[in-house]
This record gives structure tokens, C-alpha cells and sequence, in this order.
């Protein structure tokens, strides 16, 4: 078999990794073996974190819009069980900014979803 010589891969894997180690503290910016350590685990956490952030802001946006709607005389069930029997369909990220925004927005469309939830 053939010898393989890996130099130029390697060596670009390497700089790869010292460039994204730089800032780091210490060691961790100027030596191999704790660069390419601390590197991978931020590469884990930022993997990670990418799909957590889209639960976070879930759960930011159904506490905001659970204080408006508490503030319209429903709870964040009731109000978008309501806008469901209603038929309207708006996603929580814009109700969220309407519940932060524009309180008349908001109040409306909680109108509609204790009507509909009247009519039921």
C-alpha cells in the first residue's frame, strides 16, 4: 500500500481550528491540545444552542401573550382556543409583538376569541 502523507489536510484542519481558538484565554489560544479541546466543545454548545434558542423564544412568546390576554380577561388557553374556533391563524411570534406593541391590536383580536368562544 502506499504511504499516505496527510500534511496539507492537517495543516489546514489545524489553522482551521487555531482560528477559531483565537480570543481564548491562556493556553487555549496558543497550544494544540487545549485549542482543539475548548474549540469542539463550543462547537457542541453552539449545536446545541441553535435548537434550544427556538424553544427559548417559544417560551418567551407564550408569556407575553399570556400577560396580554390575562389583561383581556382570558388565559393564553382560552385565547388561542378562540382564535382557532375564530379561524384565525396567527403565529404566537406575531401575537407576541402585538402584545408588546400595539395593546389595541392585541385587545381586538382577544375580542374575536371570546366571541367565538360564546358562540360555542
Amino acid at each position: 500500500m502506499p504511504r499516505v502523507r496527510s500534511n496539507v489536510a492537517r495543516l489546514k484542519r489545524k489553522k482551521q481550528v487555531m482560528k477559531a481558538a483565537r480570543g481564548y484565554f491562556g493556553a487555549r489560544s496558543k497550544l494544540w491540545g487545549p485549542a482543539k479541546e475548548s474549540v469542539e466543545r463550543a462547537w457542541r454548545y453552539a449545536y446545541r444552542d441553535r435548537k434550544n434558542k427556538k424553544r427559548e423564544f417559544r417560551r418567551l412568546w407564550i408569556v407575553r401573550i399570556n400577560a396580554a390576554a390575562h389583561q383581556n380577561g382570558l388565559n393564553y388557553n382560552q385565547f388561542i382556543f378562540g382564535l382557532g374556533k375564530a379561524g384565525l391563524e396567527v403565529d404566537r411570534k406575531v401575537l407576541a409583538e402585538l402584545a408588546v406593541n400595539d395593546a389595541a391590536a392585541f385587545a381586538m383580536l382577544a375580542d374575536q376569541a371570546r366571541a367565538a368562544l360564546g358562540a360555542a
